[in-house]
This record gives C-alpha cells, sequence and structure tokens, in this order.
C-alpha cells in the first residue's frame, strides 16, 4: 500500500474533519440563503453497504481505493455545496455497472472506468482501473470526453473538502 492509498483511519479522519465543516454549513444555511438546507452528510458504511463493497471488489476494472471507500463510507450527499457533490452507494455502483457496464475511456483499448459519483450540474465521476478520477465533459456517458481531476480517491477527497471549505468561505465551491 503506497502512503497515497486510502485506509480507514484516514478515511475516518476525513469523515470527522468534513462532518465538522458541514455542520457549519447547514447551521448558518437558512440564515444565508433563506431556504431551508438540503441533505448534507457523509453516510458510514453499514452491512449492506460493505456487502456491495466486496461485491464490488470483483469486478473489473474497480481500483482497491474504492473498494476501501465503500468499505467505511456508505455515501455522500452535499446537496447544498455549490450545485452539490454526490458519491453514489456501491450498490448503486454496481447496478449502473450491470444495466450499462464499464466507461470507455479511450486513451487505450485498456482504459476503463466506473462512474462512482456526480456534481449536480449533470457531470459524472468516474474512477479509472488505474485509481485516478475522472470528471466527464458533458453529462453524456456515450463516448464521453473525461478530464482528470484526481491522480487517486485520496486526493479527489482532498478536492471535495477544499471545495466545501470554499463555499463556506466564498459562496463558490470552484470546479471540481
Amino acid at each position: 500500500m503506497s502512503d497515497r492509498s486510502l485506509s480507514p483511519a484516514w478515511l475516518a479522519s476525513w469523515t470527522d474533519r468534513v462532518s465538522g465543516t458541514l455542520t457549519a454549513l447547514t447551521g448558518e444555511f437558512e440564515q444565508r440563503h433563506g431556504f431551508p438546507p438540503g441533505t448534507n452528510e457523509i453516510r458510514l458504511a453499514e452491512r449492506d453497504d460493505q456487502a456491495a463493497a466486496g461485491t464490488l471488489a470483483q469486478a473489473t476494472p474497480t481500483p482497491a481505493d474504492l473498494v476501501t471507500f465503500y468499505d467505511s463510507i456508505g455515501d455522500v450527499t452535499w446537496a447544498d455545496v455549490g450545485n452539490g457533490y454526490f458519491v453514489d452507494p456501491a450498490s448503486d455502483v454496481l447496478l449502473r455497472l450491470q444495466e450499462d457496464g464499464v466507461v470507455d475511456m479511450g486513451v487505450d483499448q485498456n482504459a476503463r472506468g466506473l462512474v462512482f459519483g456526480s456534481n449536480g450540474g449533470g457531470l459524472a465521476y468516474v474512477a479509472g482501473s488505474d485509481g485516478a478520477v475522472y470528471r466527464t465533459r458533458t453529462a453524456s456517458l456515450d463516448d464521453p470526453e473525461l478530464d482528470k481531476v484526481a491522480d487517486d480517491l485520496r486526493q479527489f477527497l482532498e478536492l471535495l473538502e477544499r471545495s466545501l471549505t470554499r463555499f463556506i468561505a466564498e459562496g463558490e465551491p470552484g470546479d471540481l
């Protein structure tokens, strides 16, 4: 395991930090925006989520860090951070894989990925078989154009955290 690989301890620390920031966001949200907040949470993995993570581990091209993530975290729903950020539950990733297959990333014949989340603007996040995270340029997954947004899932989660912090400070999450 590299020092950039996800571990349950790193994910627990990330969850604690971000959960505190989300509490600050929702506490002042209605006063700042004039309407009540939606769902803004990190849901910890339950037994069903962990079983789905185990099944996902058997699927190609699932990166190991994605399995580690889903063994600890059920999903991420940040409805009010910019247009929103969502990391889908492992069961949804599996269903999408069964229904739509892998995403052909077009780089070479072995480049395949799994859609594991989205932003509220309709763009999808794809975990490549190499562990890097990509974002689609459009809402379509048919022959998608992808931009690399993070070298690995850990960096992606760090970028999500920065987007949340920036949104609270400036009202704008950035372009993740």
